[in-house]
């Protein structure tokens, strides 16, 4: 794929966030190799920031750049434009400390790309493709980054009382991009505006520009535009921050809670592991598909022969057996050696959520892809639904991880019940959403 920019200049205007100050952002066409440039136009000599994770100064609430004397504040949205609608090389001249929070969302500043004409340029694109796994904790969130030949990101949100828990899975390209992600917009929990206001942040902050969340309601000047939207924006700022590496990435992306703080040490270790890489001069290859037959239970290594996934991120031990085809039964054995325990929490370790559903999702992955003759095939996990956590998975628990189809159309797509238990109690469950891709790699002779 080739590196990109815009073919024209084009501008927006809108008031700060934060500062609540008037801004125009303009963005302008840039050379094969340049990245991504902001400039501020209201000092004297118009210094340039670029926006790299060594950069990062404050990151309460919004991400902020500096170099120098030259501070530039809330840069995730518009980053987060530019990295999901594919565009490599541009400037970006601001007349103000902050880029404008306009809807809240970062939609206005994929139109404003559209409108500047986004044009191929002569030289290909450059990735960071991920070769190992890269994790990071912090209280209750956490964040893993996989190797993936794509760029994917699994997301679960969630505030301290658990009522407005959301999960997501998304391919990002730029088109699922602008119609799935773009439009979201930024929230807040109502009880955190005055010690916001106290901070000085969100002075330009209203109901224009953000959702706010009281209790089990949802504040809004207009309705929500997902039933999801919160963890739609919290992806949104993932791929923002992220981008505060020196390259587009490739690989997948699983966080519980997360926040511009946990994404930042996140992009630090991804950092540090595309110097490792540098180092050593290229990326490992991915293992070929390895075929398997159907005889039962399915030990690890015949797990590991349908399942992409590898250390630390396989959430399957052992299946035991499936019934006609149409459920299964497997374990997860959980250790205190799982590497998220050191962080989710210290002193009392419990099993994140979200690797419960990702559990789930292997588990129904495996009966999706050995059931009618799609060893071939690899299950690609869309959405759940119906998501409940009804108590905690802690060190020296066997998870026991059951799923049955509830409903398949043309041998594409398939719905599945499942459900992890510990002790006969269910710990999780959810309605998972998948379909069936041909594998790419070439089964081993």
């Amino acid at each position: 794929m080739k590196q990109r920019t815009l073919s024209r200049p084009v501008s927006i205007k809108g008031n700060a966030l934060h500062t609540g100050s008037p801004v125009t952002l303009t963005l302008k066409p840039a050379p094969v190799d340049s990245g991504i440039i902001f400039r501020r136009i209201d000092l004297p000599g118009s210094p340039e920031i670029h926006p790299l994770i060594e950069h990062v100064t404050d990151l309460v609430r919004a991400t902020t750049i500096e170099m120098g004397h030259a501070k530039i504040h809330t840069v995730e949205h518009v980053l987060s434009a530019l990295h999901g609608s594919g565009i490599d090389n541009v400037v970006i001249d601001m007349d103000a400390s902050e880029a404008p929070i306009l809807d809240g969302s970062a939609r206005p500043f994929v139109d404003l790309i559209e409108e500047g004409g986004p044009i191929e340029q002569e030289k290909d694109r450059n990735y960071f493709t991920l070769d190992a796994p890269v994790s990071v904790s912090r209280g209750n969130s956490s964040v893993i980054a996989l190797p993936y030949d794509g760029f994917k990101i699994s997301c679960t949100s969630a505030d301290d009382r658990g009522i407005h828990t959301q999960h997501l899975s998304l391919t990002v390209d730029p088109e699922t991009y602008r119609s799935q992600i773009a439009p979201a917009r930024t929230f807040t929990i109502y009880e955190d505006i005055e010690e916001l206001l106290k901070l000085g942040k969100i002075q330009g902050g209203s109901l224009d520009c953000a959702v706010v969340i009281k209790g089990d309601k949802v504040i809004s000047k207009e309705p929500l535009r997902f039933k999801d939207e919160f963890v739609r924006h919290k992806i949104l700022d993932i791929i923002g921050d992220v981008r505060l590496l020196s390259l587009p990435i490739k690989a997948h992306i699983v966080a519980t809670r997360p926040g511009h703080a946990i994404n930042a040490e996140l992009t630090r270790a991804l950092s540090e592991r595309l110097q490792l890489q540098k180092k050593a001069g290229g990326k490992k290859k991915t293992p070929a598909y390895v075929p398997v037959d159907k005889t039962m239970p399915l030990d690890i290594r015949r797990v590991l022969a349908l399942l992409p996934h590898r250390y630390p991120f396989i959430m399957v031990d052992r299946v035991l057996e499936i019934k006609a085809g149409e459920e299964i039964v497997a374990i997860k054995n959980v250790t205190i050696n799982e590497p998220y325990f050191s962080g989710h929490f210290p002193g009392n370790p419990v099993m994140p959520g979200v690797l419960q559903l990702e559990a789930m999702a292997q588990v129904s992955g495996i009966l999706m892809i050995l059931r009618a003759g799609f060893e071939r095939k690899g299950a690609l996990f869309l959405s759940a639904d119906k998501v409940k956590f009804r108590r905690p998975v802690t060190p020296g628990d066997q998870l026991r991880i059951t799923a049955r189809i509830t409903k398949t159309r043309a041998g594409k797509l398939a719905v599945a019940e499942a459900e992890c238990s510990v002790d006969g109690q269910v710990a999780s469950s959810a309605e998972l959403m998948f379909t069936i891709l041909e594998a790419d790699a070439e089964p081993v002779s």
